[in-house]
């Protein structure tokens, strides 16, 4: 199916408050281009079938869908979409959660106006985005984060930095004089050393272990 248009920027909210807040917001940007707003996952799925869309603002507490299991159907429907989290909720399970099933970043409604716009520019560069609180709630060791810390070589600590930058493997095969191969094997290691599934979960497995 064609897309009809390409939206830079979409915000799914049930609460008008929040949506007209942001709004004003990226009206004072106009980089971020045309945004739209929907109040529900559903009318969002259905939007999304026919239209290109980067980014998506997400809140993960929306009145028909779960918005974690919302994140997913989008990355399923539309991999190239960026899902950004807006959300109250502050447990670290819940944060995990959403960065498993595809989201780019997670930013809490109490951050400052400066915040939400740098983590919308960081995920539109390619890189995982928090606001400074959810940083802080990633970064407090907990039961789980507390096991044994992975052995990890120089080589493997580079390639985990330039991950954290955002860097896509050919960058990084090109700062560090390696080929994308050897970059890629490096990063599959990397994954298994910290029994995660993707780059967003091994990022935050190395924040949590004060390796980045």
């Amino acid at each position: 199916m064609s897309k009809d248009n390409n939206i830079i920027l979409a915000i799914v909210d049930d609460h008008p408050v929040v949506i007209e807040g942001i709004k004003a917001l990226l009206r004072q940007e106009p980089d971020f281009g045309v945004s739209v707003s929907f109040t529900n996952g559903t009318d969002f799925l259905s939007f999304l079938k026919g239209n290109e869309v980067q980014v998506v603002l997400l809140d993960i507490m929306l009145p028909d869908i779960n918005g974690i299991e919302l994140c997913k159907e989008i990355k399923a429907q539309s991999p190239d979409t960026l899902v950004l989290a807006l959300s109250n909720q502050v447990e670290r399970s819940i944060i995990l959660q959403v960065l498993q099933n595809g989201a780019s970043g997670y930013v809490l409604k109490n951050a400052s106006a400066e915040e939400l716009l740098g983590c919308i520019r960081d995920v539109m560069n390619g890189e995982i985005a928090f606001s400074r609180e959810v940083k802080e709630i990633m970064t407090r060791p907990s039961k789980t984060a507390l096991k044994e810390i992975p052995t990890i070589t120089k080589r493997e600590k580079e390639i985990l930095q330039l991950l954290a930058e955002g860097k896509t493997t050919a960058a990084i095969a090109e700062q560090l004089l390696l080929s994308p191969l050897t970059v890629d094997t490096h990063r599959r290691n990397l994954l298994q050393k910290f029994k995660v599934n993707n780059s967003a979960e091994l990022i935050m497995a190395a924040v949590q272990q004060r390796l980045l």
